[in-house]
């Protein structure tokens, strides 16, 4: 009887699915191009964001996440407001504390390629209410300028100039997928 209750436990375990703790997000330009991707990880503090993108003006760019998974260019104002679960006001520098999606500026280096890593502290990719996952997901924006940290209601950082959606189902894959133009990163920089 012991074996018959041991057997069933370990099917139950195994049908179980586990929550996701990985997703990885193209990234297009308000063209259509893709210029990169957003490498998204379950972390204890929080979702680590590994950030490869090309094609940007040198200096630092805001990055954000938007509370819609929708990236209609040119502008990606399809994307809504920053995700922002608590109410909070913007700003990672804001003294009563900051959007949820609120995220350290990047820097495009002399060739316009960025590589950075992020972490959005106490966002989640499970589910709850700070899951980046949640309803139907949501984005991320890359901004022209420079996020000032304080700034009501966007830091103003100016254009959403590239824009990645962060679904919540993930689509099929078709075999096809536009290539990502950051593998050649390396190669450029020598």
């Amino acid at each position: 009887m012991r074996l018959l209750i041991l057997f069933f436990t370990i099917m139950l375990a195994s049908c179980q699915t586990d929550s996701e703790t990985s997703r990885t997000v193209e990234m297009y330009n308000g063209s259509g191009d893709m210029v990169g991707t957003v490498e998204l990880s379950e972390q204890e503090s929080g979702v680590q964001a590994k950030i490869s993108l090309e094609g940007l003006e040198p200096g630092y760019h805001g990055v954000h996440i938007h509370e819609f998974p929708k990236c209609e260019g040119p502008d990606f104002t399809s994307a809504g407001n920053h995700f922002n679960p608590d109410g909070n006001e913007h700003g990672l520098m804001h003294p009563e504390g900051s959007h949820l999606g609120d995220m350290p500026n990047v820097e495009a280096d002399a060739g316009g390629l960025v590589e950075a890593e992020l972490m959005l502290p106490e966002a989640t990719l499970k589910d709850g209410k700070n899951s980046i996952l949640r309803e139907e997901g949501t984005s991320i924006i890359v901004h022209e300028g420079q996020d000032d940290g304080v700034s009501q209601p966007g830091g103003e950082s100016g254009n959403r100039i590239i824009c990645g959606e962060i679904k919540a189902e993930q689509e099929p894959e078709t075999g096809e997928s536009p290539t990502d133009p950051t593998d050649q990163n390396e190669d450029q920089e020598e």
